[in-house]
């Protein structure tokens, strides 16, 4: 249980509060009190929802899971990488004829992909024993990449909730230059052999 922490600290803080309430005298007081223990709990809710664990984004089992069978991410030439910061996925793909327009471009569509994927896997990192899908996927493409060269998207996870992951996607040239801003939402699946948390 990765917010177990929080947990604690929230049965704790009940405790105190409702042994408190009982010792102190008057209404007042009583109602003072109970507002602080309920502050204290929602905040500790909302913290234990919008937490991430705090290890690096490792996405090596991601990637192993992902070699197993032919998709997309490795017919485009994907390269998911793993990160120090817990809530950055980054993915790197050289611009060639598997993933070009016929003007010797980067695709347009393959630009939403190379996010796509680049979220999902994060989720997947985050999420390691469940199915993460996307469900919804917009993007501004405001420069052009040559063939030849290589993008790299930068994956900052927004917000972490039960069901939903949502993601913002960054995709740079090799000079850092953007390429296209990408807004990504996925969806958590809990497996049926496995049941809900």
């Amino acid at each position: 249980m990765e917010n177990f922490g929080y947990y604690i600290f929230c049965i704790i803080a009940l405790i105190v509060g409702i042994f408190i309430f009982k010792k102190v005298a008057g209404c007042l007081m009583k109602t003072i009190f109970f507002i602080i223990i309920l502050a204290v709990l929602a905040a500790c809710y909302y913290m234990s929802l919008n937490s991430t664990t705090g290890a690096p984004m490792d996405v090596e089992a991601v990637k192993r899971l992902i070699e197993r069978r032919p998709n997309l991410s490795t017919a485009l030439g994907m390269d998911f990488v793993s990160t120090p910061e817990n809530d950055i996925c980054k993915a790197t793909m050289t611009v060639d004829e598997r993933n070009r327009q016929p003007f010797g471009f980067l695709s347009g569509g393959a630009s939403l992909a190379l996010a796509e994927n680049v979220a999902g896997v994060g989720s997947l990192a985050l999420c390691p024993d469940k199915i993460c899908v996307g469900i919804s996927v917009s993007g501004n493409h405001v420069k052009a990449v040559a063939e030849g060269d290589t993008v790299t998207a930068t994956a900052r996870l927004v917000s972490k909730g039960h069901k939903l992951h949502v993601w913002d996607v960054d995709i740079t040239d090799s000079s850092g230059g953007l390429i296209s801003t990408v807004h990504v939402t996925n969806y958590i699946i809990t497996p049926k052999n496995q049941t809900d948390e």
